[in-house]
C-alpha cells in the first residue's frame, strides 16, 4: 500500500507501526524518508530494519547500502559495514588491488586480473554496481 504525503500515517498503519514511527520522529528521523522506506518495503521491515538501514547509510552512503541490500536482502543490512570492501571500476581493478595488498607481484609479471577475480575471488567477494562486498559475513 502506497502512502502519500497527504495521507495520515496514523490512520493507515498498524498501531505498533505508528508507535514505532512516533518514536523515530522523536529521535529526529524524517517522516518523508520513513514513508518512502515503507513504500519500498513493508511495515514489518520498517520496524525490523529501518534504524540499522539508516545507520549503515549514514556511515557508508545510501548508494552502498542499497546495492548491498539489493544483492543480499534487507535482512542482512546489519552486515553491510563489515562486508563493504570499497568501490571499483571493475572486478579486475579490485582483483589487482586486493592481490597487490597481499603479495609483492613483480612489475614484469603480466596478470589477467579479470581471470584472477573469476577463478579465485568471485566466491569470496560480490561485485555489485561497482561496490565490492565480502560474501563471508
Amino acid at each position: 500500500m502506497s502512502v502519500t504525503f497527504t495521507d495520515n500515517y496514523k490512520e493507515v498503519f498498524a498501531a505498533e507501526t505508528v508507535e514505532f514511527i512516533d518514536g523515530l520522529l522523536e529521535d529526529n528521523y524524517a517522516l518523508d524518508d520513513i514513508l518512502e522506506f515503507v513504500d519500498a518495503n513493508s511495515e514489518e521491515d520498517l520496524v525490523s530494519y529501518y534504524v540499522e538501514y539508516v545507520e549503515q547509510g549514514e556511515n557508508l552512503g545510501y548508494d552502498v547500502v542499497d546495492a548491498f541490500v539489493e544483492y543480499h536482502g534487507l535482512s542482512c543490512v546489519e552486515n553491510c559495514g563489515d562486508a563493504y570492501r570499497g568501490t571499483y571500476n571493475s572486478e579486475a581493478d579490485f582483483a589487482e588491488e586486493f592481490t597487490n595488498d597481499l603479495y609483492d607481484v613483480p612489475s614484469f609479471v603480466v596478470v589477467d586480473w579479470q581471470a584472477t577475480f573469476d577463478q579465485c575471488l568471485r566466491y569470496d567477494f560480490d561485485f555489485v554496481d561497482g561496490f565490492v562486498f565480502s560474501s563471508n559475513f
